[in-house]
């Protein structure tokens, strides 16, 4: 067995999916399984729609390309570049879109494939990340994109709590409701997709219903179970489908202090340390070029996560009931960017299990 490794459990996934599923449904609201946590692996992909999702979604078009043998409709989740304009026409069914120059393209490549490329126009409710800050501008473009023959508008969307934090409510999206109504009438179209958000609108579900709204796109509340604006686990999911698994390469007692001088450590930030005395220090063998620390979880208590460097991480085992040696193994549950950045990195083995 290699380490470090990543365990994948397929069976929570599943039920987690199955969960929020049902909850969306509650509120007629279809679930779009973002995939870019695990790099759009078609095995993970399909737990997804074992559970119930309506569409895949990614945001790079290398993983859609990779799931595209699930026979499943598939969204295109960042603004397309120019460059990868044909691709997305060729293995994405839906693209979220906001400016007229790229959707231009988009229509003049799939009219080359005798196809008709679904889009959705990106609203900016304030996180100030993609999408039409000015409905004027929004009205603008939607008049010249009813002239183009190789797509077809099919809804409205916006992104919260990405970029500026900025956390759903029912007020907010009803904006987006309001603005759906509005091009409905001026253009006489019909739009068949309200997508309001990430997983951070999922708090809103329990409680409101929201006018209109009709698709979310929803990657953490899948793979932990948790709504993402404030963090709260949902009814009958569980949070560790994802688990890291280190392996100690030294242990010894050691000073809480480093000794001499201070400077800048290896990624040019100057430490501070807590005296705490003499302590067992465990070195394992993974580092910040695989994972983000801080977005890890000890599954031993008794275990501090002191830092590290690109090769090493450093933990604090003097309070554990464990007597760690070299060769062992530690265990970690892991954020949503925990999991992200560990899933690209090509030195974390995946076991998934079935």
């Amino acid at each position: 067995m290699s380490y470090p490794r990543m365990t994948i459990d397929l069976e929570t996934i599943r039920n987690n999916v199955k969960s929020v599923v049902r909850l969306c449904n509650t509120q007629d609201i279809k679930v779009a399984g973002v995939t870019k946590v695990f790099c759009g692996d078609p095995k993970i992909a399909k737990a997804y729609i074992d559970g119930g999702v309506s569409y895949l979604a990614d945001s790079r078009i290398e993983n859609l390309i990779r799931l595209k043998e699930l026979d499943i409709p598939k969204i295109m989740l960042r603004l397309p570049m120019v460059s990868e304009v044909e691709k997305i026409v060729e293995y994405a069914d839906i693209s979220l879109n906001s400016e007229v120059e790229t959707i231009t393209l988009l229509s003049e490549k799939a009219l080359e494939k005798n196809k008709v490329h679904k889009i959705i126009l990106m609203v900016d409710l304030g996180d100030l990340r993609e999408g039409y800050y000015k409905e004027e501008s929004l009205f603008e473009d939607i008049e010249k994109i009813l002239k183009l023959r190789g797509v077809k508008i099919i809804g409205l969307g916006t992104n919260l709590t990405c970029y500026g934090g900025i956390i759903p409510t029912k007020e907010t999206l009803e904006r987006l409701s309001t603005l759906e109504k509005q091009i409905e009438k001026r253009f006489d179209i019909e739009l068949e997709i309200l997508s309001g958000g990430n997983s951070s609108t999922v708090h809103l579900l329990q409680d409101n219903k929201i006018s209109g709204l009709n698709n979310l796109r929803l990657g953490e509340s899948l793979v932990l179970g948790t709504e993402s604006a404030y963090g709260k686990q949902l009814e009958a999911t569980k949070n560790n489908a994802f688990k890291l698994q280190v392996q100690i390469i030294e242990v010894k007692e050691k000073p809480s202090l480093p000794t001499g001088n201070i400077g800048r450590d290896a990624f040019g930030n100057i430490p501070t340390f807590t005296d705490r005395g003499i302590r067992r220090r465990i070195l394992c063998a993974v580092g910040k070029q695989d994972v983000e620390f801080g977005s890890l979880y000890p599954l031993d208590e008794g275990i501090i996560i002191l830092g590290g460097s690109s090769d090493h991480l450093i933990l604090d085992g003097s309070d554990s009931e464990m007597d760690y040696k070299v060769g062992d193994i530690i265990e970690f549950r892991m954020s949503y960017v925990g999991i992200l950045r560990s899933m690209t990195s090509q030195y974390i083995g995946k076991d998934i299990i079935e």
